[in-house]
C-alpha cells in the first residue's frame, strides 16, 4: 500500500491537564502510534513541570503528533485573565449557562479574547512554542460571541496554527436524529465562515461526537467516525486512566476507560488497516 493510497487523519485526544491518569493513558497511546494529537488545557488541575516533561517526550518519540491549545472557559475551571466575567464561585460558568448566554449574546468578545490569549500565552510558555492548532474544551470555540474573541487571538498569538470546526459534512436526513451533533454542525458552518473571512485555517471534516451518557461499543463507533472524515480531517476522542482527580472534576470517566483500551487495542490497529488510514502527518 502506497502513502498515496492512504487516508491522513487527526485523531486528537481532548483535555490533556484535567488529571495525571487522563494525562497518563494520552502519553501512552501517543508513543504507541495510536494516536496523533493532543490539545492542552493550561487551566487544568494537572498540567505542571513534570506533566509538561513528560508529554515533550512522549511527543518526541512520536514525530506525527501534534500538541495543540484545549482553550477552557466551561466550569469547573478558573480563568487566568483577572477580571474576566461573568464568574460563578470565581470559576467559568457551567457548560449549559456559558451556551445560553453565547445565544443571547451576553458575554464581551473582548474579555474573551482576552483570556484565550492568556491561554495560548501560557502554552508558549510551558512548552516553549506556540501551539501548533487550538481547539476548544465543550466546543466552547464555535458559540456565538465566544467565537469572534476566539478567532481574533488566535490569528494575532498563534498565526500559524489551525482551529477545529466541529461539522459534520454529512447531507441533513442523515444527521437529524443526532440534536447535540446537529447543534454543532449548524454552529460550526457560522464558525467556519468567519475562520475564512479571519484567514484562519481549519479541519476539513469532523467527527468524534456521541451521547456519553450511554454504554456504547466505541470501536462500532470509531468505524462510523471514520466513515465520515475526509482526508485531513479530525477524530476527537477522550482516552485516559480513571483516577480521584478525573472523578472530582467531571462526570465523563468510564467512557475515558472505554476508549483507551479501544485505541490501545489490536483491534484498532485492524480496522485503520481496513480503512486505509494513517495517523501521519
Amino acid at each position: 500500500m502506497t502513502d498515496a493510497s492512504l487516508r491522513r487523519i487527526w485523531l486528537c485526544a481532548d483535555d490533556y491537564g484535567i488529571s495525571p491518569g487522563v494525562n497518563r493513558g494520552i502519553r501512552e497511546l501517543i508513543e504507541q502510534r495510536r494516536l496523533n494529537a493532543t490539545s492542552v488545557m493550561v487551566v487544568g488541575h494537572a498540567i505542571g513541570r513534570d506533566e509538561v516533561g513528560a508529554l515533550n517526550d512522549a511527543v518526541a518519540k512520536n514525530p506525527d503528533a501534534a500538541l495543540g491549545l484545549h482553550a477552557t472557559l466551561t466550569a469547573p475551571f478558573h480563568p487566568l485573565t483577572m477580571h474576566y466575567r461573568p464568574l460563578r464561585d470565581e470559576q467559568f460558568l457551567p457548560l449549559a449557562h456559558k451556551l445560553r448566554g453565547a445565544l443571547l449574546r451576553r458575554f464581551d468578545a473582548e474579555m474573551i479574547r482576552a483570556e484565550i490569549a492568556a491561554q495560548i500565552a501560557a502554552f508558549a510558555k510551558l512548552f516553549g512554542r506556540a501551539p501548533e492548532f487550538v481547539d476548544g474544551h465543550q466546543h466552547v470555540q464555535i458559540f456565538p460571541q465566544v467565537r469572534d474573541g476566539f478567532l481574533k487571538a488566535v490569528k494575532a498569538h498563534a498565526p500559524n496554527a489551525w482551529v477545529r470546526q466541529s461539522g459534520r459534512i454529512q447531507p441533513l436526513a442523515q444527521r437529524i436524529n443526532a440534536p447535540k451533533a446537529l447543534l454543532l454542525d449548524t454552529l460550526s458552518a457560522s464558525f467556519r465562515k468567519r475562520a475564512t473571512r479571519a484567514g484562519v485555517a481549519f479541519n476539513p471534516g469532523f467527527a468524534g461526537a456521541y451521547d456519553f451518557t450511554k454504554q456504547v461499543e466505541f470501536g462500532a463507533l470509531m468505524q462510523g467516525f471514520l466513515n465520515d472524515v475526509p482526508d485531513g480531517g479530525l477524530i476527537m476522542c477522550h482516552p485516559g486512566h480513571v483516577d480521584d482527580m478525573l472523578v472530582s472534576l467531571d462526570p465523563f470517566t468510564d467512557q475515558r476507560a472505554r476508549e483507551y483500551a479501544y485505541l490501545a487495542s489490536e483491534a484498532f490497529s485492524r480496522l485503520l488497516d481496513a480503512n486505509k488510514v494513517t495517523l501521519t502527518r
